[in-house]
């Protein structure tokens, strides 16, 4: 799925309101969809003034963004943030018939719990990489009551990480989060600690006996708890009558759970815990340099597929049981900068004035921890960057893990992020990341340079072609229906009529029948087949929209003759409709026929009025 559109999208979601604000979005042909749910909180001027925002329409309670033939694109990128409710069978039938891997499952269980918690992480990372600043530099000691609050301060969110994580798997599972919260609150309680030092056997009634373990700085035990935590709670709201479930719902939960955490589950996550902190320890020993060297390698395909959200949380587990991580900060920064650095070289090497704006930009993100303008922008659709930044990033990669560099808080992953190697009473490890961010830096730019003296030719090779193959000519396009002829001005829709999407014209249709108005191919046809684009062999680019807003009949009525990059000729039956029953419903049937590429032509005009037949001439463009 194409990330060129993500800005657009982002930005249009922003004006509307945000996403609480919207009820429902879907598309059409030419514009977004929108049912808000308080309109007056949507910004029309702010939208209508972005670049890539043809129109703004308010019809019927529906909030039109007319986008123009690459709305389905700029759908896509918010679809990623609002879950629209059109279409909800097909959804079910598609959710039912896919079946979902086993690592993206743990992938996207995983993201959920640790995501929402990475702010307050990097936060409490600054303020270790802050507290180590001052010791090394002299300006505090470690014995001073500066230093046990500031690092208090970092430390509270590791200490209480049980707590944040019970809260996000729990809106994660849909299960109460106060609830969970409350489950893991009853393993912090310092009652429990008090039981654990002295070290004597506890048995619940006498009969159950509870682990003599400590959770705080745990995560695997919580996640456990809440995962079982989350089928409790929805089986006792299912039986507890209505009555008495505010009341007794909680109560059982605390009892069950608090028992299951403290004699069962907490015990196994500890165990499991305990040997993932000896797995790390193994490979901090025998094998640093494997971890940093993958990430570094394959962090923007991770990214790419969502994987590297499965794999950070690595590094927080590491931290909470060793106090470092060196699995995924050290590769991470090395990818990224030589994410940014790659870009940066492109905007050096390329004579398009658009890619070197993006790549300079983009270039700069990555270096402060930002990639995805420079992968999905520049690098990816450039290929020989991406692959130049992948070896650079693995090669600095390889030196940080062979140095056992790691840092000692988790962060953003960006040249600020350098500060959180500082620990240790030394110097020594931010020195190291430094020398391995100059590797990749250095590694980076040579390959991206050597690769651009070939690619960068090749590329402009591309675009000389493709300038040539879509040169257009002065033509003559003749009617693709049979009808009345209507000034665009006079269609029923102020998108069309206000020539926003290009010059053209509209028929009233006399026969339900689309035939091609020249030789060409057809480039989009919309599913629900009341719309189709076509561009002609010589370089007319061209709208047919049957009907208008006919998009909600979702293809009621409508039968397509042709697919999408089919080559077309001259009176060819494209799509035939039934034009009575679409007017029994209640759908204006104008036609808009819009040359979508307006721009390159000097004049596009009509000379006809009154009845046209399909062999008749309709409009004469000329460049």
């Amino acid at each position: 799925m194409s990330k060129k559109y993500e800005k657009l999208a982002n930005e249009i979601l922003a004006y509307i309101g945000g996403t609480a604000n919207i009820d429902d979005v879907y598309h059409c042909q030419t514009r977004l969809r929108f049912k808000l749910k308080d309109e007056s909180k949507a910004n029309k001027e702010a939208l209508e003034k972005l670049d890539g925002v043809a129109k703004v329409i308010i019809n019927g309670g529906v909030f039109q963004v007319v986008i123009g033939p690459h709305v389905k694109s700029v759908f896509e990128e918010i679809e990623k943030n609002v879950e629209p409710k059109s279409g909800k069978t097909e959804k079910i039938e598609a959710k039912i018939n896919e079946k979902k891997s086993i690592l993206g499952s743990v992938v996207d269980f995983v993201t959920g719990a640790f995501q929402p918690i990475i702010p307050a992480l990097s936060g409490a990372g600054m303020i270790k990489a802050l507290l180590a600043l001052l010791v090394v530099f002299n300006l505090i000691s470690k014995t001073s009551q500066t230093y046990t609050i500031l690092n208090f301060f970092a430390d509270g969110v590791f200490y209480f990480l049980p707590i944040l994580l019970a809260f996000t798997e729990a809106q994660k599972l849909k299960c109460n989060p106060i609830l969970a919260v409350s489950v893991a609150c009853i393993m912090l309680h310092p009652t429990w600690g008090a039981l654990v030092a002295k070290k004597e056997a506890v048995n619940f009634f006498g009969v159950i006996p509870f682990t003599l373990t400590t959770y705080t700085s745990s995560v695997i035990p919580i996640i456990l708890v809440v995962l079982v935590q989350s089928y409790v709670e929805k089986w006792l709201e299912k039986y507890i009558p209505e009555a008495v479930k505010l009341v007794f719902v909680p109560m059982l939960t605390f009892l069950i759970m608090g028992t299951l955490a403290l004699s069962i589950l907490g015990p196994i996550g500890s165990v499991l815990g305990n040997y993932l902190a000896v797995f790390f320890t193994f490979l901090s020993t025998n094998a640093s340099w494997a971890p940093a060297v993958i990430i570094g390698t394959f962090l923007p395909i991770m990214v790419m597929f969502g994987i590297h959200n499965g794999v950070a949380p690595l590094g927080v587990m590491q931290m909470s049981n060793l106090g470092y991580d060196s699995i995924f900060g050290p590769g991470a920064l090395c990818s990224n900068i030589a994410q940014g650095t790659a870009a940066f070289v492109v905007s050096l090497r390329t004579k398009d004035s658009k890619t070197k704006e993006l790549a300079t930009t983009a270039g700069i993100t990555g270096l402060m921890g930002i990639t995805e303008p420079a992968l999905y922008g520049v690098n990816l659709p450039k290929k020989y960057p991406l692959i130049a930044s992948m070896i650079g990033g693995g090669f600095g990669g390889l030196y940080a893990g062979l140095t056992h560099t790691h840092r000692f808080a988790t962060g953003s992953s960006g040249l600020p992020a350098v500060l959180l190697y500082i620990g240790d009473n030394t110097m020594q490890f931010l020195y190291n990341i430094i020398i391995a961010l100059v590797i990749s830096c250095v590694v980076t730019a040579v390959l991206t340079y050597i690769l651009s003296l070939k690619y960068e030719k090749i590329n402009e090779t591309i675009e000389e072609t493709a300038e040539i193959k879509t040169e257009v000519k002065n033509s003559t396009i003749t009617s693709p229906l049979k009808g009345k002829v209507v000034p665009l001005s006079e269609v029923k829709d102020e998108a069309f009529a206000s020539e926003a999407m290009g010059k053209g014209i509209a028929i009233e249709p006399s026969e339900g029948k689309v035939v091609s108005p020249f030789n060409g191919k057809v480039v989009s046809l919309f599913p629900t087949k009341h719309a189709i684009g076509l561009l002609s062999d010589d370089g007319v680019e061209m709208l047919i929209h049957v009907g208008l807003n006919t998009v909600d009949l979702k293809g009621k009525y409508f039968e397509a003759h042709v697919k999408q990059d089919q080559n077309i000729i001259k009176g060819q039956t494209l799509l035939t409709f039934n034009l009575e029953k679409i007017r029994e419903e209640g759908y204006v049937t104008q036609v808009p026929i819009i040359i979508t590429n307006t721009h390159e032509y000097s004049e596009v005009v009509s000379n006809c009025s009154g009845d046209i037949d399909y062999s008749d001439e309709l409009l004469a463009l000329k460049i």
